[in-house]
């Protein structure tokens, strides 16, 4: 049922892209303005994406979804409002459009958090593919709605379906029964959640990698959808009817791929796959730009397509499998504000070229760009080398002579430890990864001191801002983490365990 809610959601961002590209290039003959049709629609995900990942991880994700198909369905009303009343002019459709996407920046890091709840670890590639089939599949339907629509009643009629799926879409997933996560904990803060969730993805160097590379491969590939509604004009004297018969072509390519991309990624790496992906789409794109007709056009549309799924998948599963699940949905709206960003980014810098030049120019100075920076950050690595178990942990919180209140703080933690002076330089080692998982977990912050007097014995320390951030640390424990406990104690030399102490800060008077 959520995946069929989710291709009726993509099917209704298709078809309203569409008509607004196509009511733009109706309103005026200017490739940039055309172009910001698409800045405007992922422009809200830049601004808002992290804050609504915050509120996903925070309030009931079930809830939060369907608020944001209702948002989605009225922005879709006041675009159908505007165009019969013959109000509608650029300037206002950009404001529509950017009413819309704020619809789709709060929907994203929800479903994305959703996903891997719903299926094992070993089976998300598989899901995650079977979602690009969605989107795809929305791709064709779309376009090819809203084109029957738009040639055969008006555009208006677009965005009046669009406002009753987005309705229907809110109302199946009212009755979606999801279990709740009981806490004993009071739930997080919605600052403490976005500098949490930041925080993480700073000390991931998978998600960093990650992140650059989403930047490089959507700021160029957006550039052939951003100004494919020019382009198609000047393919065989085209009207609406090609612009949606390429769109269509390219979610048919995207589709054929995923079907086979399960074989290929038993044999083939992330990294691998993301290189071929990358180097096919930016191919695609140049030849696409200068065909000369529908006979090369299409197919070429067909194998972008395939090939941008292989990107995109390569890139959205290393972000998945990178986040446990405590922070999954603030780490995917920073993965979604870093794909629209480059999007919207490349959605104004490739259209202003255009105006520029032309659009044929633009489409492939983008994709020259994307091949060189592809090659330029080819050490950079989305795959990691062996994957962390991010599995959920149970970890028993410490216990206290007295009751603490929740907000006292902040919390002092040390931790002593005794090494061999032979193995010094491995547990060095050890403590640079822990270092990493504790600002991860959310410590404020973290430092290792060396006794000056007895050259052995370390101290470790990091404090939290409350004391109950301190306990939800517990709540965020993973294998990984265990893992990486059992290294530290195996280098520590001690008769007894290493001693571990608390403290808060006790509160003074102001003088």
């Amino acid at each position: 049922m959520l995946w069929l809610v989710w291709m009726t959601a993509n099917t209704t961002m298709w078809m309203n892209d569409v008509a607004a590209a196509w009511l733009m290039s109706t309103l005026t003959p200017s490739p940039v303005m055309v172009a910001l049709v698409q800045t405007a629609s992922t422009l809200p995900v830049f601004l808002l994406g992290l804050g609504s990942g915050a509120l996903a991880d925070i309030l009931d994700r079930r809830r939060f979804l369907v608020v944001t198909q209702f948002w989605v369905s009225g922005t879709a009303t006041l675009l159908c409002l505007a165009t019969l009343s013959g109000v509608i002019d650029p300037v206002l459709l950009l404001v529509l459009v950017f009413l819309n996407g704020m619809g789709l920046a709060m929907r994203w890091p929800v479903y994305s958090a959703i996903v891997p709840n719903l299926v094992p670890r070993l089976q998300l590639p598989a899901a995650l593919a079977l979602n690009g089939v969605a989107m795809n599949a929305s791709r064709i339907m779309g376009p090819i709605v809203a084109g029957f629509l738009i040639s055969g009643a008006g555009t208006e009629y677009v965005f009046v379906l669009n406002a009753t799926l987005s309705l229907v879409a809110a109302l199946v997933i009212l009755r979606w029964k999801t279990e709740k996560k009981t806490s004993a904990l009071p739930g997080e803060r919605f600052l403490g959640a976005i500098r949490v969730g930041v925080q993480y993805v700073r000390q991931s160097d998978r998600m960093r990698s990650v992140l650059l590379h989403v930047v490089i491969f959507f700021s160029q590939s957006t550039a052939l959808i951003a100004l494919l509604p020019l382009l198609s004009r000047r393919i065989d004297n085209g009207a609406a009817g090609t612009f949606t018969l390429l769109l269509a072509a390219m979610g048919v390519g995207a589709i054929a791929s995923a079907f086979v991309l399960p074989k290929v990624r038993a044999t083939t790496t992330r990294d691998d796959l993301l290189r071929y992906g990358s180097q096919g789409q930016a191919l695609a794109m140049a030849i696409v730009a200068f065909a000369p007709n529908l006979w090369v056009a299409v197919p070429t549309m067909m194998i972008g397509g395939a090939a941008w799924l292989i990107a995109a998948n390569s890139l959205s599963v290393s972000a998945q499998l990178a986040l446990p699940d405590w922070v999954r949905a603030r780490g995917m709206s920073i993965y979604q504000v870093a794909l629209m960003g480059g999007a919207g980014l490349g959605a104004a810098l490739w259209g202003q070229v255009a105006a520029w030049t032309d659009v044929r120019t633009s489409i492939a100075a983008a994709a020259a760009t994307g091949a060189a920076l592809l090659w330029l950050t080819r050490r950079h690595s989305i795959h990691g080398g062996t994957e962390e178990d991010l599995t959920p942990q149970s970890w028993k919180a410490p216990v206290t002579r007295d009751p603490v209140a929740p907000s006292a703080g902040p919390v002092l933690t040390t931790i002593e430890y005794r090494v061999d002076p032979a193995r010094i330089d491995e547990f060095r080692s050890v403590m640079q990864e822990t270092r990493r998982s504790r600002l991860r977990g959310g410590v404020l912050s973290w430092e290792l001191f060396r006794d000056t007097l007895d050259p052995d014995r370390f101290i470790e320390y990091f404090i939290d801002e409350t004391w109950v951030e301190h306990l939800r640390r517990f709540d965020r424990f993973t294998a990984s983490d265990i893992a990486l406990r059992q290294r530290r104690l195996a280098l520590h030399v001690g008769e007894a365990p290493p001693q571990v102490t608390r403290c808060i800060a006790e509160p003074l008077e102001s003088d």
